[in-house]
């Protein structure tokens, strides 16, 4: 077999300029013409075997110092975004896109931070035409909505936060440990405190004193989980800034939110690294409470981190994650997947996260299926927000950790739901027209309604299926 042709041009040009070598100086050194290196750094001229051991030797370097470290993951988030339904009559094939990631890195940073944008707007889109159908007043902004799309357009994953928390993870890797750390990197005291000092809140962290307090009411997972957003937001600034600046927000409140969910993001980076979450995740099947309990965190903060395993060439399985209150209200939504159930979805009744309100504490698992015939497993669960003490206020919330029923077989649920009968769920009761509900709250747009002069349907809404 032949072997493949070896165009280095970037990486030629990066290395001459950190030797501080002009293209004579260069093309002196290895006895060739100044020409010739032009060719070679335009990829107009393949690199040699023999010109890469000439640059190995007189350089003092190591081959593999040429190569360019990020070129797999580039070459990975270019075959993600070209499986984009808008490039299917395109045949691209894989070598193409390596040779692209390659040899054109910089064009290829270019394609891909387009088609993030392209993302973006197009969820803008969505959102500004759902509100225009309901007839709500779009003259103001909604920063939460605006952080959303931030967060779905990039499914959820930010790998240079993955891998500056991987990096410090192993060292960081208790409570005691980022206590430890805080006070020796930033002179800063931690302590756990009372509410008489927090009134009420999780964190503080007293400036003047230097002094972090974290509230003596959470549990193991909670304290662990302030620590690391504390060394987010002290450590993490220039990362977390450069991801910011890549929106486009309409005022200062949607960079608050999204600067909020990247500490936060790192910090549950910190505690569960993506390598090795993503291995214990297929090793125990996606058992969100197994995950939770090897690496000491709470029920959500394992389901959220679950949403998040969609980094290019080690991809986990796709989810979306809905939490609710007993009234229905969305509290946070993370789409993984790029499911619409993710975008629109949390007003059905027959949806298992509603249900789970019934049973407090109960996992269960649920094979839903939207009108449009796509079947999806939904696990849901209870958690809790605050308490901690007698009398402190306490809110019970449901989670949903939803993912295509296509990945099934991945999944240790598939063992309660392979013979089920999906539960047919609509988007919500407005848009879905599904007759026959008796769960219906409202009667789908556009439909009539059917006389019930002479006959009780036993619906609350009965219309026409035709």
């Amino acid at each position: 077999m032949a072997a493949k042709t070896l165009y280095l041009g970037p990486r030629l040009k990066k290395l001459r300029r950190e030797l501080g070598l002009t293209q004579a100086n260069m093309a002196s050194d290895l006895d060739i013409s100044a020409s010739y290196i032009a060719l070679m750094e335009r990829n107009q001229r393949p690199v040699t075997a023999e010109m890469l051991l000439k640059l190995a030797t007189t350089y003092r370097i190591n081959v593999a110092d040429l190569a360019d470290e990020d070129a797999d993951e580039t070459s990975a988030r270019l075959q993600s975004a070209l499986r984009d339904p808008l490039f299917a009559d395109i045949a691209i094939e894989p070598l193409d896109i390596e040779d692209i990631a390659t040899s054109y890195p910089g064009m290829a940073e270019a394609l891909l931070r387009l088609h993030t944008a392209f993302g973006e707007e197009q969820m803008a889109l969505a959102a500004r035409r759902e509100v225009r159908q309901g007839g709500r007043d779009d003259a103001t902004a909604d920063p939460v909505a605006e952080a959303r799309t931030f967060l779905a357009a990039r499914r959820n994953c930010f790998p240079t936060l993955d891998d500056s928390a991987a990096d410090m993870a192993a060292k960081l890797d208790t409570f005691e440990a980022m206590r430890a750390h805080i006070a020796d990197q930033h002179g800063l005291d931690v302590r756990l405190s009372d509410d008489g000092l927090l009134r009420g809140g999780m964190r503080w962290h007293d400036y003047h004193r230097r002094r972090i307090h974290i509230s003596e009411r959470l549990d193991h997972s909670g304290r662990r989980f302030q620590a690391a957003l504390q060394i987010a937001i002290m450590e993490q600034g220039a990362d977390i800034d450069a991801l910011v600046g890549e929106g486009r927000f309409s005022g200062e409140d949607s960079e608050r939110l999204v600067r909020r969910a990247l500490q936060s993001y790192w910090a549950a980076a910190l505690l569960m690294p993506y390598r090795a979450f993503r291995k214990a995740a297929e090793d125990l099947r996606y058992d969100v409470e197994a995950l939770a309990g090897r690496f000491a965190v709470s029920f959500e903060q394992a389901s959220h981190r679950l949403t998040t395993l969609q980094k290019p060439g080690e991809e986990g399985v796709p989810f979306f994650f809905l939490r609710v209150d007993r009234a229905g209200n969305v509290s946070k939504r993370l789409d993984g997947a790029g499911f619409p159930l993710a975008r629109h979805g949390g007003a059905c009744p027959l949806w298992n996260i509603h249900q789970a309100f019934t049973t407090p504490g109960h996992i269960d698992a649920q094979l839903i299926e939207l009108p449009d015939g796509e079947q999806y497993v939904s696990i849901a669960r209870t958690v809790r927000a605050g308490g901690g003490r007698f009398g402190h206020p306490s809110v019970l919330r449901s989670v949903a950790l939803t993912c295509s029923a296509q990945q099934m077989d991945r999944l240790v649920y598939r063992d309660v739901l392979h013979n089920t009968q999906a539960t047919p769920i609509g988007v919500a009761c407005r848009l879905c027209h599904r007759p026959r509900c008796i769960a219906r709250s409202a009667p789908p747009m556009g439909r009539l309604l059917i006389p019930s002069r002479f006959r009780d349907s036993g619906v609350p809404f009965d219309f026409s299926a035709d």
